[in-house]
């Protein structure tokens, strides 16, 4: 099997005869606010474009201060006075229908995500679509089988006694604000969490994948019995929105997925009213290949999955840490694995990699590169735009002989660029990996299990993947330490990020 086909393999598996593809996508142009399907206030729209070929693919309503204070009163309102909170079979009846109806809506999802983000076909039928609708079940599960309370021993007094309860309740309304790169998956993982705790919403994707949020907001109104306000969903462009979102005196918690110099000024906007705050950041995450791997076999297909969605994602291992004896070798095997990804048409289900987000966003890319590179270093592979198509292509790019202080050993460049970088023995693959301010996730790679996770262990991360291992199950939770964020999604944990801990003590008398 030759290394495009295996890294195709990885990326997703559709099924033997695939539905065909509903091109051009019929998306959803309204807002999901108070229960209804609107266009906003203002009449405000936004065109959204397909990264793959630069035209436009459609447009949604671009909501507006008025649309913001709507759906935050809403969702206080629900919250306050309705029942959603208490009635825990309720919220299962509503998680299980939205699942149902994700289920069923998955062709025009599918669609929607290939024009609207330049996502590769197959990888709908994983990662960006498939995987993340069933992980959703895991809340409906886990919050029938959860202890909501703990019962303390009672505590013994002269003639009385004291009950003691401790007891899980939802923080109360949440914002959220997702990014582009996996936008289903990122906002079912604050969905799926929030809704399961018995919290409200007002979810904000964002306008560089409008669809992904507002086909969620028409599942929830056509398949679901969710009442009113319980979640809200707009897309703005208008940053005062943003901000409202954050800083709204009734939300009481923001869960925000983005770039961490961004997540600051969220933690620092939400900080007056002391809201609880949820973070998933950047990344710089390093994937060291210890020596008694076959460079040649394993390295094509490790340096080619890390263009996973055009190396937009923060997981991504962009720094490939070999050892030095082995270095020349592995340049050569790395090279081989970036020029086999298959890149092109996202339509295709043989293509690997497709399209960046955006101008702006390849803009980006490039500069980091000539940043970067003017430090020392050079481009092994890649490194350039692909021509021959209105599109954002950028070459899957291989960066090597890079100086410590190189930006590029350092910043998150969010595109298709690899850095290999030689060590001289563990210690110092450990010191090199750790030398970042993330803290998101790590790989290691050896023929011994036990080596690999001892290693491992020492890395500085909040995810770790060994041989292969991957840590984005349903029951796993997801997030970094340091400048990669705060908190957790999915998992046990993703759940009890959106409740409080409440402690009741009641005398009876004896």
């Amino acid at each position: 099997m030759t290394v495009a086909e295996i890294l195709l393999n990885l990326l997703g598996t559709p099924p033997a005869h695939p539905e065909p593809l509903a091109i051009p996508a019929t998306g959803e142009s309204r807002l999901l606010i108070d229960g209804d399907l609107v266009m906003g206030a203002e009449g405000r729209q936004l065109e959204h474009v397909n990264p793959a070929d630069g035209s436009v693919v459609g447009t949604v309503a671009d909501a507006t201060m008025p649309d913001a204070e709507r759906a935050v009163v809403a969702a206080r309102r629900a919250f306050d006075q309705g029942d959603w909170a208490a009635d825990l079979n309720f919220r299962r009846h509503c998680l299980s229908q939205l699942q149902d109806g994700l289920r069923a809506e998955g062709p025009a999802f599918r669609a929607a995500l290939v024009e609207e983000i330049g996502c590769p076909r197959r990888m709908t039928y994983a990662d960006q679509y498939d995987y993340a609708v069933e992980k959703l079940g895991f809340f409906t599960e886990l919050i029938a089988n959860m202890e909501w309370e703990r019962h303390l021993p009672d505590e013994l007094q002269p003639e009385t006694r004291v009950e003691r309860t401790v007891r899980k309740v939802p923080l109360g309304v949440v914002s959220a604000i997702t990014p582009w790169n996996l936008p289903v998956e990122l906002i079912l993982a604050k969905v799926g969490g929030a809704l399961a705790a018995g919290c409200t919403m007002v979810v904000k994707p964002s306008p560089l994948s409008p669809w992904a949020g507002t086909i969620l907001g028409r599942v929830i109104a056509e398949y679901t019995d969710i009442p009113p306000g319980v979640i809200n969903i707009l897309v703005s462009s208008d940053i005062e929105v943003a901000k409202y979102l954050t800083r709204a005196t009734e939300i009481d918690a923001v869960a925000f997925t983005g770039s961490t110099a961004t997540g600051r000024a969220v933690m620092a906007a939400a900080a007056d009213g002391l809201k609880r705050v949820s973070l998933e950041l950047g990344g710089k995450s390093a994937s060291i290949i210890l020596d008694d791997i076959d460079v040649a076999r394993m390295l094509p297909i490790i340096a080619g999955m890390a263009c996973f969605n055009a190396g937009q994602s923060c997981i991504m291992p962009s720094r490939i840490l070999v050892p030095r004896s082995r270095y020349h070798e592995a340049i050569e095997a790395a090279r081989f694995g970036v020029e086999s990804v298959p890149v092109g048409d996202p339509r295709s289900l043989d293509t690997f990699m497709g399209p960046l987000i955006s101008e702006s966003q390849r803009r980006k890319v490039e500069e980091h590169l000539s940043r970067g590179l003017a430090a020392g270093g050079e481009i092994a592979a890649g490194g350039s735009r692909i021509e021959g198509s209105n599109g954002y292509f950028f070459a899957p790019t291989l960066v090597v002989d890079l100086p410590e202080a190189s930006p590029l050993l350092h910043e998150e460049v969010f595109g298709p660029v690899i850095a290999l970088i030689p060590y001289d023995n563990e210690d110092h693959a450990v010191r090199i990996a750790n030398n970042t301010e993330f803290g998101l996730a790590g790989y290691v790679w050896s023929n011994s299990t036990e080596r690999a996770q001892s290693l491992a262990r020492r890395l500085r991360t909040g995810m770790l993947g060994v041989n292969g291992g991957m840590f984005t199950g349903a029951d796993m939770p997801f997030g970094g330490r340091r400048s990669s964020g705060m908190g957790r999604e999915w998992g046990l944990e993703g759940l009890e990020e959106f409740l409080d801990v409440q402690t009741l003590a009641t005398r009876i008398p004896e």
